[in-house]
């Protein structure tokens, strides 16, 4: 039996500044996959991306964080699509979005790209937004502050938990997506709907 590809992508900006801001949440996700799986994240020769592999036989899942820069995230997804083959259904996508409140996690089959500027670059370099996708909340910023100041800030002492316990919720709905598929994966997300 031919192995089915699949592909988990996080976005997130490389390198030590950026670990554990609010931009990086589909990182912290990749992250607790990475734990799940068993499997280190490398980065292979001039490609612009690090990526896992794991099996079960019938599946393969593919981890993967782009090391383009959140803006031109969709480099990095075209490249590794067209690699393995893999059509939009089969690519999930994890991302930060400041519409939803602090913890929130939602999941979708597909959608436009929003204000997202990761998922921006992925529709623009794909021409497809058939993506199911995993939005982890980060909350809007207060009043007055800048935004990109916001996105690329790590969450207060008062987030962290809500934060954390979202990572652990998206990370779960990404493998469900990858064991049963994406309406079984979207109803344990409304099942473990993080209040925010």
């Amino acid at each position: 039996m031919e192995k089915k590809y699949l592909l988990i992508i996080g976005l997130g900006n490389p390198g030590d500044k950026y670990a554990h801001t609010r931009h990086n949440a589909g990182f912290e996700v990749i992250g607790l996959l990475e734990q799940k799986y068993g499997v280190r994240l490398r980065k292979k020769m001039l490609q612009p991306w690090a990526e896992a592999e794991w099996t079960d036989g019938v599946r393969k899942v593919i981890l993967c964080k782009p090391l383009t820069y959140m803006n031109n995230s969709g480099e990095a997804v075209k490249k590794i699509s067209a690699r393995y083959g893999v059509k939009p259904e089969n690519t999930l996508i994890i991302y930060d979005d400041i519409d939803l409140k602090p913890g929130a996690v939602r999941m979708r089959a597909s959608g436009g790209a929003g204000t997202h500027n990761g998922m921006r670059s992925i529709v623009a370099e794909t021409g497809r937004e058939d993506f199911p996708r995993i939005r982890v909340g980060t909350g809007d910023r207060p009043k007055g502050e800048d935004l990109v100041s916001w996105v690329l800030g790590r969450p207060g002492p008062e987030e962290q938990p809500r934060m954390a316990e979202a990572f652990e919720t998206a990370a779960e709905c990404a493998a469900e997506w990858a064991e049963k598929g994406i309406d079984a994966a979207m109803r344990l997300c409304a099942e473990r709907k993080v209040s925010g």
